[in-house]
């Protein structure tokens, strides 16, 4: 029997339901030299579980899928990282002169021409799925850990050595930037797999951490052991990547580095900071993004609601929450809607987190007096329909947004402020005269981010706690849709994959408009608002959880009272 013939035995009975497609998919990678089982598991054609099992089956090889690291003896320590990474080999049982080694692929040759060379052992082969192997070494290696094997060799780290002076190196200078540049960009590629929107590089007394901010929560990192020798290293290369003074390490510092990723341009934010174990380095990941209503994930009321705010002429629409809310993200959806060849859009910003085509985009630099309020009164001047100021923070810039929209403009900014109806009260404090509040302002729109459950795992609740809902006033209505997190290959076992933004929108009607003239209490308003039509968040935030879309926690988490 063929190599081909064997491999589409094994997928046929994996579940795979197009046998000419799958033949063709084997014909197509046999003809480039590439992995047979490789170009199969990309395919999507199977079950890669069962395809394993079968193929375990179907060669004579074991198969093991449940099997535990053994993170107690790092496996940097027992197996080199350059062989189970560049052939995708995960050692299991260890003992002695006997190695148990897992692969996906039993028919890679020249990974077992590679093991033979290098080991003198007695090697066992196994099967596992791809998911179970890949997921194996990046908990057992950490990333990057194949460059980080080729930079570490040969050097020792003193635990008592000074911190700067302890990344001294005796490693060839070419070879090292090219090593230390493929293991940054590891980094940078593991993460933006894995949709992190933050990369933070920490120095601990006697570690490294890397952790990613995925869907708006940190995850830790398995790194290389040892990874605090570079450091200095690590942190230089990210440094001279983003044009700053890699002499300076006393002062924080701010800059900016463009990637590129199969095509598509990475911009990343970059901010130093120092700390008594060396620069902690915090990366912003500010991909292309196509940016549309639909990523809100909004109702259909909230929807019409917003799009006849959209359809105001002239006013002020302001986006509350604190910092991580989605606000900036919420109004670039705005900007582009409106974005047409008959307006003239111009925006200032600290800093431009993402460039939309059509629309003139002003940084604040604020060490050459490019300000707010300074950029704010050239685009005033510039005869634009719409301005978006990315942040209302002192009077003079608030004061001459007022005074823009009172004019013909119709004005986009945020404010951060707990909820809706907060920030009339914010806009008071700050000095704004309570008639130019309620002529200039159209609504407030509070917002929060909330995971989304996985739609691959997710699962009724199996337990309603009654007594707990009433207490947190979660309605009657819709209890028995409350879903729960599992967990699975698809959400990395976390039970969320994405996010979505829960709201309150407070329009400026009439009524609250003359509320707002006569200084009324914050509780006053509120309840104006609401006898209104407003939505509170939390309620907002129950209704999703009703439609199974994201978790009671998720919602407590996030909204205040």
């Amino acid at each position: 029997m063929s190599l081909i013939s064997l491999i589409t035995e094994a997928a046929l009975a994996s579940g795979c339901q197009d046998k000419s497609k799958c033949e063709a998919v084997l014909a197509e990678a046999s003809s480039k030299q590439a992995s047979l089982v490789e170009g199969l598991l990309d395919s999507d054609l199977i079950d890669e579980h069962d395809f394993a099992r079968n193929l375990a089956e179907t060669t004579g090889l074991s198969y093991q899928e449940d099997t535990e690291l053994d993170l107690g003896h790092p496996l940097h320590n027992r197996f080199p990282a350059k062989l189970a990474l560049r052939y995708h080999l995960l050692p299991g049982k260890i003992d002695g002169k006997d190695i148990c080694l897992m692969t996906y692929d039993p028919f890679d040759i020249e990974a077992k021409q590679a093991v033979g060379r290098e080991l003198q052992k007695n090697v066992t082969w196994a099967v596992s799925s791809r998911y179970r192997i890949m997921e194996g070494l990046r908990q057992g290696y950490g990333v990057g850990a194949e460059q980080f094997d080729e930079l570490i060799e040969g050097r020792e780290v003193a635990p008592d050595e000074d911190d700067l002076a302890q990344e001294v190196t005796q490693l060839d200078e070419e070879d090292q930037e090219a090593s230390v540049m493929n293991f940054v960009n590891q980094i940078f590629r593991e993460a933006l797999r894995e949709r992190a929107t933050d990369i933070h590089i920490e120095p601990l007394e006697k570690n490294l951490r890397i952790r990613y901010r995925v869907d708006g929560a940190l995850q830790e990192v398995t790194v290389p052991p040892n990874i605090r020798a570079l450091q200095a290293s690590l942190i230089s290369r990210l440094k001279i990547m983003a044009q700053l003074d890699i002499a300076e390490r006393r002062l924080p510092q701010d800059g900016r580095i463009n990637l590129e990723l199969d095509g598509e341009p990475i911009d990343v934010r970059v901010a130093t900071i120092p700390s008594v174990h060396g620069e902690s380095v915090s990366l912003r990941l500010l991909t292309s993004k196509s940016f549309d209503m639909s990523m809100l994930g909004l109702d259909e009321r909230s929807t019409e609601i917003i799009d006849g705010l959209l359809q105001q002429p002239n006013g002020i629409i302001l986006v509350t929450g604190p910092t991580g809310s989605g606000k900036s993200t919420t109004l670039y959806a705005f900007l582009r809607k409106l974005n047409t060849k008959e307006t003239r859009i111009v925006t200032v910003e600290d800093p431009v987190e993402n460039k939309l085509d059509g629309i003139i985009q002003i940084p604040v630099k604020s060490d050459i007096g490019l300000t707010f309020a300074s950029g704010l009164r050239s685009i005033l001047r510039g005869d634009p329909n719409i301005i978006m100021v990315g942040e209302m923070r002192d009077l003079e810039t608030t004061d001459i947004a007022i005074r823009g929209a009172l004019t013909g403009h119709l004005v986009f900014s945020t404010l951060h402020t707990n909820d809706a109806v907060a920030g009339i009260t914010r806009l008071l404090d700050m000095g704004i005269e309570p008639f130019l509040i309620a002529s200039s302002i159209r609504a407030f729109i509070a917002q929060r981010l909330v995971r989304t459950l996985c739609p691959q795992c997710k699962q009724p609740s199996s337990e309603i706690d009654h007594a707990y809902l009433d207490r947190i006033g979660f309605p009657q209505d819709g209890r028995d849709g409350i879903c729960e997190a599992v967990g699975c290959q698809q959400c990395r076992n976390t039970g969320y994959r994405g996010r979505m933004a829960i709201i309150e929108i407070c329009c400026i009607e009439q009524n609250l408009a003359e509320k707002i003239t006569a200084n009324a209490p914050y509780s006053e308003l509120k309840d104006i608002a609401v006898e209104n039509g407003m939505i509170r968040l939390r309620d907002y935030g129950w209704s999703k959880v009703a439609a199974g879309r994201t978790t009671i926690e998720e919602v407590l988490t996030n909204v205040d009272h």
